[in-house]
């Protein structure tokens, strides 16, 4: 995947923050989801169009991380929001 791939919430769902995660329900399906660490930061990146480079910059500038392996994780949980029907990808 590309680091210029556009990441756009397609579905709203609830979301409360409890301390550093973010609890989300979604009530059309009924699923639960519990998002900790840079999980809850993406979430956060991606509550405007972004692309996928984009969210990568913004973790290495919170995270001392590798940036391949930043990229690797960022893109696995996206193709995991997507799959939820969550996200999408272009």
């Amino acid at each position: 995947m590309e680091n210029s791939t556009k990441v756009k919430l397609v579905k709203q769902i609830e979301v409360a923050t409890l301390n550093d995660e973010k609890a989300m329900v979604d009530f059309e399906t009924g699923n639960y989801y519990l998002l900790k660490g840079s999980a809850t930061d993406i979430w956060d990146f991606i509550q405007t169009e972004t692309t996928i480079g984009e969210i990568i910059d913004k973790l290495l500038e919170i995270y001392d991380v590798n940036p391949e392996e930043c990229k690797a994780s960022v893109v696995d949980f996206l193709e995991e929001l997507k799959s939820k029907g969550l996200i999408e990808l272009s």
